[in-house]
């Protein structure tokens, strides 16, 4: 029995106590760091008393900044602390839930530095098929690092942000030169994102992954494949990405996904040391992508050959930091069945092999105004569910021309 009366807070529905992730919601007093229970969400600034001057100085402020900073152990006493409060029998003072779809999101922390890295087999085999001209194999180096590039924090966007069409330069077949304007092949990329904080430091062993990842969300790493096509040579991208990352509002603390760990697909040679993992960070992610509210694909995270325990021990062992807000992403999600792809580059085959909506319409790539949403799931303890939240954003038409 818990005081809160809302149906969706039960261990069996992705947002239930063993959730709890924290977010951001515009309100009177302005914006205010809450967790969310089902379909409504706790403002943490009310119950301050209930949780005493040390934590309630963590989520005080306008944003999870000063809770990222604190560190793996406020983390886990906060989480504690929250767990005990949203399932007593009684209310504590000054408790009052809101309604989620009542309030705004803002971006609930200041991004500082965005890597996103490529570790998917599938989806890495399936581009290459795609653009380099039915090859199969992985980059040479791909099963020896995880491939990535540094992203632009400035545009990354919370969930419900509008995607302006991007343009740019791009070339197609036969052309002497390339044309400017709107991309003609805008698509969404499936990921899974995670949120760093604790102390600034680098090297970071992937044995002390969880003590600088603080959560995970669901992002979409939007791309202009005809800008990416034309700019991406020899250099990685640039424009085709850096328009708009679109991230959850809700981030769910890494302690959630206990339950959900799971060790990664055999490796074909030995890993140099730094990148070998003590204990497994895979984890078993159901993701699902929609358009326009028509399932397009279910990607499954369990498939992925680099762990986000690897990913931060190979962007820090060069000397470089990770801090509280860096925030890096999985790469897209893509699994071996066309119905476990996370882009509509390997969906249509790059453009080749529209795919047609439950509506009848035919898409190969995105049209203004349609509405893309990734949503995800967790195992959790004793057979309950832990939920990602919902990443949205419709694209609209270029402001660029």
């Amino acid at each position: 029995m818990t005081w809160i009366e809302d149906p969706e807070f039960a261990a069996d529905k992705p947002f239930g106590p063993q959730t709890l992730p924290y977010g951001v919601l515009v309100t009177a007093s302005g914006p205010v760091v809450a967790v969310r229970v089902g379909k409504h969400a706790l403002p943490l600034r009310g119950v301050a008393d209930a949780l005493g001057p040390r934590l309630s100085e963590l989520v005080g402020a306008r944003s999870l900044d000063p809770l990222l900073a604190a560190g793996r152990a406020r983390w886990r006493e906060l989480r504690e602390r929250l767990t005990e409060l949203v399932t007593a029998d009684r209310a504590p003072a000054g408790a009052e839930l809101v309604r989620t779809d009542w309030h705004t999101m803002v971006l609930p922390f200041t991004v500082a530095d965005y890597v996103d890295f490529y570790s998917s087999p599938h989806h890495a085999r399936n581009v290459s098929r795609i653009l380099r001209r039915g090859a199969s194999e992985l980059p040479e180096n791909w099963t020896h690092l995880p491939v990535g590039y540094h992203g632009r924090a400035g545009t990354v966007r919370v969930s419900g942000t509008d995607v302006p069409r991007p343009s740019g330069q791009r070339r197609t077949t036969g052309d002497r030169n390339p044309a400017f304007g709107p991309t003609r092949r805008l698509d969404f990329e499936a990921e899974v994102g995670f949120v760093c904080g604790g102390e600034t430091a680098s090297r970071v062993p992937t044995e002390d992954f969880a003590e600088h990842c603080f959560g995970v969300a669901l992002v979409n790493d939007w791309s202009a494949r005809d800008l990416q096509l034309w700019e991406s040579q020899p250099l990685g991208p640039f424009l085709a990405k850096s328009f708009a990352t679109s991230i959850a509002g809700w981030i769910t603390p890494l302690e959630a996904f206990e339950h959900a760990r799971i060790a990664l697909p055999e490796r074909e040679h030995a890993l140099h040391d730094y990148l070998a993992e003590t204990e497994p960070w895979g984890l078993d992610l159901s993701l699902e992508v929609r358009c326009n509210d028509i399932v397009l694909s279910r990607p499954r995270f369990a498939d992925m050959a680099w762990s986000p325990a690897q990913q931060l021990a190979h962007l820090t062992v060069n000397g470089a930091t990770v801090r509280p807000g860096d925030l890096f992403a999985s790469g897209t999600v893509s699994g071996p069945a066309k119905e476990e792809r996370g882009c509509l580059l390997e969906l249509t085959w790059g453009g080749a092999e529209p795919i047609t909506l439950d509506d009848g319409e035919q898409r190969t790539f995105l049209q203004d105004g349609d509405r893309v949403t990734l949503g995800g799931t967790a195992p959790g303890p004793d057979g309950s569910v832990i939920g990602l939240s919902e990443v949205t954003g419709t694209v609209l038409s270029a402001i660029w021309r």
